[in-house]
Order: C-alpha cells, then structure tokens, then sequence
C-alpha cells in the first residue's frame, strides 16, 4: 500500500511552492501532520455525535445508514483492550487512551459511576459494590475499582492515533528523499478518503505558521468545499 503521508507531504509542497508560500521543513510538516491527523480523529466523535441525535430525531432517513456505519467502523480501528494493572490503590489508563469504552474483571463488566453516586452506594451494604456487580470511578487518567479486585482487569478503550512521522534520507544537495526504513516512520492512521482534508488541514497551519494569510484561506477554502460535498 503506498505511502499516505508522503503523497500528502508532496502535494503540500507543491501547492505552498506554486504559490511561493516558502519551504516547509520535515520537522514542520511532521508538527502540522500531527495535529491535523488529530483534529480529523476528533472530528469522527463530533460527526457520530451528530448523526446520532439526527437518527434519534428521526431528521435522517434510512438512506443515512451507511454514513453512520463508517464512521463507527473508522472508530472501531482504534478499538484496542488491554490489561490495566493495580497500583497504589489505583488502575493507570493506557498511556495512548482517548475514551475508555468498558471495563472487565473476567467475563464481568465492571459499571461507571460517578464520584458522588459511589459514595451513595458504598454508604449502605445492601446497595455497595460487590464482585458479582463491581463499579469503577475515572479520575484524570487513573480509575479506582469497587470493591478492590484480585485478578486481570480488562480495559476496552479508543486509543489516540499514532502521531505521523515522514522520515527521509539526508541528501548533501536538494530535497530530503523520503525513506519509510527507518524505525519511527509513522504513516497516517486515517482512511485514504480524509486524505484531502489532511492536506487542507496542514496547509492552514503551514499558512498560519508563516503568516500567509492567503495559504490558510486557501486551504479553508478547500475544506469548505470537501464538507459541502461529503454532507
């Protein structure tokens, strides 16, 4: 499969260059490519948001099915369960999570709950927390399980995608070839269909970067154009 980020890399170039905007450097472009992927992974959990109070309002029709299954399919691929292990009385979260989706011990899931609701459980034993019905509160990036368990527990999680990485060879003259050898070569995580919007995105914060203020309304307007056309 080739190479999502360095043909986004290319055309980036050849429209900041056509247009004399000035040089992009690796490092620069690796910055911008790391929030741009970002800001189209957010935007996934707003449009499914969206979608769905759509369906609940029942505004969209049944012709709109496919629209929310891709995007819970795009969201699925960052889907990742991993065991999260006890310390101090609490369970770091994955360094990588962006939303933890369920939590297991075993075959049983373990409920959220909210800090004042765990203490209005735990005040009585008829309602408390037990093995059978556990409950866990997140706080920060760690949560705390009642009751305190023994044995794997499971995190089921979204995680954040990798952050891009256009690696290359050092030349003595001219352009840095691009070289995907290299260890922390990352390519984008995303589908090939946001790759316009990926272009569109680093090209507003290469413009904002250097203060071209046509570069960033340029590529806004761009991205205007790709969301009228993909709503």
């Amino acid at each position: 499969m080739a190479s999502i980020i360095n043909t986004v890399r290319a055309t980036v170039l050849s429209i900041a260059n056509k247009n004399n905007y000035g040089y992009i450097t690796p490092s620069d472009f690796n910055l911008y490519a790391k929030q741009a992927q970002l800001d189209i992974f957010e935007d996934y959990f707003y449009q499914y948001n969206s979608w769905i109070v759509k369906q609940n309002a029942r505004v969209s029709g049944s012709e709109y099915a496919d629209v929310i299954k891709s995007l819970v399919e795009v969201i699925d691929s960052f889907s990742v369960t991993s065991p999260i292990v006890f310390n101090s009385g609490l369970y770091p979260l994955p360094d990588d999570y962006y939303l933890v989706n369920k939590i297991f011990q075993g075959n049983t899931e373990v409920e959220r709950v909210s800090q004042s609701k765990i203490l209005l459980l735990n005040s009585s034993h008829l309602t408390a927390p037990s093995t059978m019905f556990p409950a866990y509160t997140a706080e920060a990036d760690k949560i705390t399980i009642y009751p305190v368990l023994t044995g794997t527990v499971n995190c089921q999680y979204i995680r954040y995608p990798k952050d891009p990485k256009w690696t290359y060879i050092n030349l003595t003259q001219g352009e840095p070839l691009f070289d995907e050898s290299p260890a922390d070569y990352q390519d984008f995580e995303l589908p090939l269909s946001d790759q316009v919007n990926l272009i569109n995105k680093i090209l507003q914060y290469a413009g904002m970067s250097i203060r071209e203020i046509p570069l960033v309304q340029f590529a806004q307007g761009e991205e205007q154009v790709e969301n009228t056309q993909q709503g």
